[in-house]
């Protein structure tokens, strides 16, 4: 396991002027759920994800070394689907001031930072964690031609280490299907610092699993995430909130090993009823489930109650909802959606995804 202190490097034994790279990362979703934060973007209890295959972030990185004089502070342009968006520099600049520790090349270049989604941004899909993910690989690639000696070990676990400065869920979208995030007794190689591929072994029916999206909000959340983590700090259930995901993660262990959906189904459902339930019970209290989000969650309960097929939801932090499903009854289930979900959607859109492999270099 590595410490913060490891990815500290000492010196680089090598020099590069200029260059590009491009990396792709998901988005995930989190099967436990992680909701309150200590600094540092240290998760307050540990969490585990699928990661997504469609819904990501492709990102270019341009680098070209500057003047010695001119490195007092960062530079670099940011370019959202190849036009520049100011509104998003506050949050690069203040990832740079998080990272350049680890990182301390950043200043000696300026950046030209390109990204574009496949999936709405802020549309209650993880676009943070894919878009942290992503340029957190490019900056590695760098740091890799300045340290030819670097592992692949270390290269993708500082990579999901710098994301989780970034963004903390970030750093579930670098590598694997299934990826535990926080310390965890039963979970080998387990740390807060980062995220590491499932360890254990995973039941056949857990392969290639399916993840519909029901974009039922496509607008900004009237609530930020990082807003909704601070208030779990004086939360009256935070503790035993903390309790739960622990137990949540433990039971799942076993889960993914016997292939048993229907606890899979209890757990995955009642950890997102319970994020929001932290919302809807923090001070101040809010709600971001929309009356479709709802109808949706009844609708599922109504279908799997009368067909027994296994499929269930789960919620991030907004409205849109996540049905998950084996890939074995994926017809049935989008016949499902077309004929009765769909109506609670945006403009009746939704997006197919599945179970993806995690970043890949472009």
């Amino acid at each position: 396991m590595f410490t913060a202190a490891d990815f500290i490097p000492n010196t680089y034994t090598s020099s590069i002027e200029n260059g590009n790279f491009e990396w792709s990362a998901p988005s995930n979703i989190a099967l436990v759920k992680y909701w309150g934060k200590k600094d540092n973007q240290i998760p307050a209890n540990p969490s585990v994800s699928f990661t997504l295959k469609n819904c990501k972030t492709i990102t270019k990185l341009a680098f070209a070394k500057r003047e010695a004089s001119q490195e007092s502070n960062f530079s670099f342009d940011l370019l959202f689907e190849g036009k520049p968006k100011e509104d998003f520099k506050p949050k690069i600049q203040k990832f740079l001031e998080r990272i350049e520790v680890y990182l301390p090349f950043l200043k000696e270049y300026h950046f030209t930072i390109d990204t574009q989604n496949t999936f709405p941004h802020s549309s209650g899909i993880a676009s943070s964690a894919s878009g942290m993910a992503a340029l957190a690989m490019n900056f590695m690639s760098l740091e890799r031609l300045l340290n030819p000696e670097m592992t692949e070990d270390y290269f993708y676990q500082k990579a999901s280490f710098l994301a989780r400065l970034g963004s903390g869920s970030a750093c579930r979208s670098v590598k694997g299907n299934l990826v535990a995030w926080g310390n965890q007794a039963n979970i080998e190689g387990s740390s807060d610092l980062y995220g590491v591929e499932f360890p254990y072994a995973v039941h056949e029916n857990f392969k290639n699993y399916q993840d519909t999206i029901l974009l039922v909000d496509k607008g900004e959340k009237q609530v930020s995430s990082t807003v909704g983590h601070d208030l779990m700090h004086n939360h009256p259930y935070a503790e035993r909130r903390f309790a739960q995901a622990h137990e949540n993660l433990d039971q799942l262990i076993t889960i993914f090993e016997s292939g048993n959906l229907n606890e899979f189904i209890k757990i995955v459902e009642s950890e997102a009823l319970t994020l929001h339930a932290m919302m809807m019970t923090s001070m101040p209290y809010y709600i971001l489930m929309k009356p479709n989000t709802l109808q949706i969650i009844n609708a599922i309960w109504k279908f799997r109650n009368e067909t027994q097929i296994p499929v269930c939801f789960t919620l991030d932090a907004g409205a849109n909802v996540h049905v998950l499903y084996p890939e074995n009854v994926t017809d049935k289930v989008l016949q499902f959606i077309q004929d009765e979900l769909v109506v609670f959607c945006q403009n009746g859109q939704y997006i197919c995804d599945e179970i993806g492999d995690g970043v890949i270099a472009l």
